[in-house]
């Protein structure tokens, strides 16, 4: 492994990555219900930022195949999977105690096509991982994926299948060490959870603590058993600025890099760690946030790119966005294109909006004191474990669709009014059509169609056997 840790160049002379785009075009479809502040609208804004910038003639796109209750039962409890798979709007009031036990109802609502939302957001990260398995790619994002809070039997933080976990299951199989960083402004309690007692797998958070959703991850929870030291806890404060947090990322993640030696990243990068977002309150800029994903590309380790939280949506685009630029090497030019979305990001219509003015109350003194007890944490572990590994496990058997590989002349074209599906089969619209709330337009002025011209993306099948039981040891 290369030693990281300087930010590549991203121009002409920048070193490229191969990578894979994972995005269904109905994903934008789904709907939490009026007033939820979560909304998978988000990600077909962020698709249509990144068609109009050109980036994705220079990525594979592919269109993830479901997830089967099999895949997503390699985590998730069988009975709760049942329960996700018929619960719907119409039958949820003749399941009040199942709606109870399994956390499902406030936060975590039952719409309209709940199940396959979670099939195809699951279904995109583990596909993820199998290109990285195979060496497809050395970068694979799923911009739906990136639900840390899930737990085994039960919906949480408005995650209902943690897709991350499954994720890394599938990496586990070809690689002894996987690394799960999570830079949401929320605590990735549900990764964390699920990997606590074992070496392969470190869990790194870096969230807002202290009276804050969901109230897990203090410094001192570090692991347990073989797990112990490999689970990490940034506990951070109001206000955190691009400094502050890279003096903290940057040593942590270099001195993880160099103890833990991972064979494979997944990257959560949670959007509601920017300023301004609806319900955080950190003051990262894009830039800043986007150190991250720069600063673990730099490693060259295959990556795996997830989303996560991030609710103001005009803000979440542009984040994922140049994101996806720096996991290509390729620059933006600030000034945004015309695009069905462009009235979102007004008055300026820029990529990159500037931070807030907000009070910064994470002390120098507070951040020295962090990152000298992670370190110190760090400093117990005197190399990387040793697995012994035995016969691989298959792969999952999840295919997906492919724009690229039938004919790689015929790209997106900005100008068509066709969908993905027209050449082949026509996309059947079974979930209700998200609608802007009134209070959560931002700066729409009476722009409100949700139709996007989506590429079309052809079909391709590479044949993958099931998915075996892998668990963690």
């Amino acid at each position: 492994m290369e030693s990281g840790g300087n930010s590549l160049p991203s121009g002409s002379d920048g070193v490229k990555r191969k990578v894979s785009y994972f995005y269904d075009p109905e994903v934008g479809n789904y709907y939490y219900g009026q007033g939820h502040p979560m909304k998978p609208h988000r990600i077909r804004m962020t698709h249509a930022l990144l068609a109009h910038y050109g980036l994705l003639q220079h990525m594979q796109v592919l269109k993830p195949m479901a997830a089967k209750d099999r895949d997503l039962c390699k985590f998730h409890a069988d009975d709760y999977v049942a329960f996700l798979r018929g619960i719907t709007p119409e039958t949820q009031q003749d399941q009040l105690r199942q709606l109870k036990r399994f956390n499902v109802g406030e936060d975590c609502p039952v719409f309209d096509g709940l199940y396959s939302f979670c099939q195809t957001y699951a279904g995109g990260s583990v596909g993820g991982a199998l290109k990285l398995n195979h060496g497809v790619c050395d970068i694979a994002i799923n911009w739906a994926g990136g639900l840390h809070h899930a737990k085994k039997c039960e919906a949480s933080g408005f995650c209902y299948v943690n897709d991350i976990v499954l994720a890394i299951l599938e990496l586990l199989k070809i690689h002894e060490r996987v690394l799960y960083v999570d830079i949401d402004i929320h605590h990735g309690d549900g990764v964390e959870e699920a990997f606590y007692t074992t070496d392969r797998v470190m869990t790194v958070s870096f969230h807002k603590f202290g009276d804050y959703f969901p109230g897990t991850g203090d410094i001192r929870d570090i692991g347990y058993a073989k797990g112990k030291y490999y689970s990490l806890n940034v506990p951070l404060d109001d206000g955190i600025d691009d400094e502050s947090y890279q003096s903290l990322f940057k040593p942590i993640m270099g001195k993880v890099m160099e103890i833990f030696r991972p064979g494979a990243v997944v990257l959560q990068c949670g959007a509601d760690s920017l300023s301004g977002d609806r319900l955080g309150c950190f003051n990262l800029s894009i830039k800043g946030h986007a150190e991250c994903v720069r600063y673990m590309r730099s490693f060259n380790v295959p990556l795996l790119l997830l989303g996560g939280g991030g609710y103001t949506i005009r803000n979440v685009a542009r984040c994922w966005c140049f994101e996806t630029s720096v996991a290509l090497g390729i620059e933006l030019d600030d000034k945004m294109p015309q695009h069905e979305y462009y009235e979102y990001f007004g008055p300026d219509y820029t990529l990159h909006v500037a931070p807030s003015n907000m009070e910064n109350k994470n002390s120098r003194q507070l951040l020295d004191e962090i990152r000298a007890k992670l370190l110190d944490n760090l400093s117990r572990l005197q190399h990387a474990p040793s697995v012994p590994f035995q016969e691989r496990p298959p792969d999952a058997e999840l295919l997906e669709r492919d724009e690229d590989q039938d004919d790689r002349d015929e790209r997106w074209d900005p100008d068509s009014d066709r969908e993905v599906g027209d050449d082949s089969n026509p996309v059947r619209r079974r979930v209700k059509s998200e609608c802007v709330d009134a209070e959560d337009k931002d700066t729409v002025s009476g722009v409100y169609s949700m139709a996007v011209d989506e590429p079309c993306i052809k079909e391709e099948q590479d044949n993958l056997k099931e998915l075996s039981d892998h668990r963690p040891r």
